[in-house]
């Protein structure tokens, strides 16, 4: 009874809470809130606490201006008929927190998978039409081509909608296990053949300088055994040289004795066969040691030696 009376005295209060506190409102940090009337978009509210007019105001949408990400996997076909199959990952946020760009966003789409579908259906199909250009052999080395070329052909559909594209990355790039055979057996066969390649020039340089290593060595010897077969001609001449000197000077001074120059001869002789005897290393030399036998040889060389005297005299 006493509520009663209280109410009917003070009735007036309980309805200016109820528009005090109807007319208050939040929107957490990383939103912004869309506010209607009748249907019909009126302004913004910002992150905090925000006043709307009681029952003629509503607060229509939050808009989230925060990083959004989602992942997509979906298959392409290249030129030559191979099946790509993508895993990437999209990132993507509001445009920016302007009442222009929010107004986009809250009535562009009916709700967030609307969006979220549009995107991806637009995101895949750009990639389709790029792969659909290209072989299965050159995909997988234009990871950045396709980000790029999807960028290029997005950003403006996006812009209408009030979002940006900050990043799309392609994180796996698979074909079917056929392919992925072959390609591999590819490869192993092109570094058979590389390694085959670096063989054969190892082997073809290994050869060739042993052969300049051989050449070089023939050189050298073929050089030292020409020095060395002059030194020896020299060594000879001057012996034949010297053994001529001392022969004529024995000679002279046994003409000069009134002694027989055979002697000399008689000396070389025994001399040549003193050699033979200490020298030899198991050769046969076969020699007349009789005396008739050594007087035939003096002969011999007695002869030789007048020939050769006349034809220097001749000359």
């Amino acid at each position: 009874m006493d509520f009663a009376n209280w109410f009917s005295h003070y009735w007036w209060v309980l309805v200016a809470a109820i528009i005090f506190f109807g007319s208050l409102f939040t929107i957490n940090q990383g939103y912004i809130g869309v506010i209607t009337m009748f249907g019909k978009y009126r302004r913004i509210a910002r992150p905090g606490l925000n006043m709307k007019i009681p029952i003629l105001e509503t607060v229509y949408r939050r808009v989230s201006i925060q990083n959004r990400s989602v992942e997509l996997e979906f298959q392409a076909v290249t030129a030559d008929q191979a099946n790509v199959y993508f895993k990437s990952m999209l990132l993507y946020s509001v445009q920016n927190a302007d009442e222009e760009t929010i107004k986009k966003v809250a009535f562009k789409f009916f709700a967030d998978k609307d969006l979220m579908q549009a995107l991806i259906r637009t995101i895949e199909g750009n990639i389709r039409s790029f792969v659909a250009t290209k072989k299965q052999a050159e995909i997988l080395a234009l990871r950045k081509e396709i980000v790029e070329y999807v960028k290029s052909e997005i950003d403006h559909t996006l812009e209408t909608w009030g979002y940006h594209l900050q990043d799309l990355q392609i994180n796996d790039i698979t074909f079917d296990k056929l392919i992925l055979d072959s390609m591999s057996k590819v490869v192993a066969s092109n570094n058979l053949k590389a390694a085959a390649e670096n063989e054969g020039q190892a082997l073809l340089i290994t050869k060739t300088k042993a052969a300049e290593a051989d050449g070089n060595a023939t050189k050298i010897a073929a050089e030292a055994e020409k020095e060395a077969a002059r030194l020896r001609g020299q060594g000879v001449a001057l012996f034949r040289r010297e053994v001529a000197q001392g022969m004529s000077e024995a000679a002279e001074q046994m003409k000069q004795a009134n002694l027989d120059t055979n002697v000399i001869l008689f000396s070389m002789w025994t001399e040549a066969i003193k050699n033979f005897a200490e020298y030899g290393k198991g050769n046969v030399i076969f020699l007349d040691g009789s005396p008739d036998g050594m007087e035939g040889t003096m002969k011999q060389i007695q002869a030789l030696m007048v020939k050769q005297a006349g034809t220097t005299t001749t000359k």
